[in-house]
C-alpha cells in the first residue's frame, strides 16, 4: 500500500516537472528580441530616452512638428509617439512624452 502511494507519487511529481519544462520551453524567446539582451535595454544609450536622437525635444521627433517623418498616429490622426530607427537595425518606439514602449528587430 505504501509502495504504491510512493510510486503515484513519484509519478505524479514527474508529470508535473515534465509540464513544467514544456511550459518552460513554450515560453521560451529569441535571445534576438529578448528585453534582458543589452541591445534592446532601455539602459543602453542607443536605446535611452536621454540620447538626443531619442528625446521629444529633438525637433525631429517632437510632437509639435507637424512635417516629422518618425511620427505614428492613431486612426483619428492624433500623434501617439515616434519611431527611431536603432543602430543595429530595427526601431526604438517612443510615446510622446519620450517614454520607451516599445522596441522591433530586423
Amino acid at each position: 500500500m505504501i509502495r504504491r502511494t510512493l510510486e503515484i507519487a513519484a509519478t505524479l511529481l514527474c508529470v508535473t516537472f515534465l509540464m513544467f519544462l514544456a511550459g518552460a520551453v513554450a515560453n521560451a524567446q529569441n535571445w534576438e528580441n529578448s528585453p534582458h539582451n543589452w541591445k534592446n535595454s532601455p539602459n543602453n544609450w542607443d536605446n535611452s530616452p536621454n540620447n538626443w536622437k531619442n528625446s521629444p525635444n529633438n525637433w525631429a521627433s517632437s510632437p509639435n512638428n507637424f512635417n516629422r517623418k518618425d511620427g505614428i498616429y492613431d486612426n483619428q490622426g492624433n500623434s501617439w509617439g515616434y519611431a527611431v530607427p536603432k543602430a543595429g537595425g530595427g526601431v526604438n518606439i517612443f510615446d510622446n512624452e519620450g517614454t520607451r514602449r516599445g522596441y522591433q528587430n530586423w
